[in-house]
């Protein structure tokens, strides 16, 4: 039997009103929190081919039983839970040193 991929879809609602739609690449628990690394979707391929395709990664905030994604503020903790994510994806996709 065949598995069928399904990416996990993840819509986020900026400050703006304006909604992103991202997929879900990985999700990992730290003794600094939850994140998750996400990936733009687009709606048409010519936009998909423009952009550079750059990595989200957010921090899981739980607040009053409702799942807020939020900025990574602590530049050593963004560095820390990114170069896990780059470790644990380096498999399906090419990193830049940026």
């Amino acid at each position: 039997m065949s598995e069928e991929y399904t990416p996990d879809i993840v819509s986020i609602v900026d400050e703006d009103g304006k909604e992103h739609v991202f997929e879900e690449l990985d999700r990992i628990e730290t003794d600094n929190g939850k994140f998750v690394a996400l990936l733009p979707l687009y709606d048409d391929a010519q936009a998909m081919l423009e952009e550079a395709g750059e990595l989200i990664i957010l921090s899981v905030e739980e607040i009053n039983g409702e799942t807020y994604l939020e900025p990574i503020e602590d530049d050593e903790v963004f560095n820390e839970i990114g170069k896990i994510f780059e470790e644990r994806l380096s498999e399906f996709f090419e990193f830049d040193e940026e």
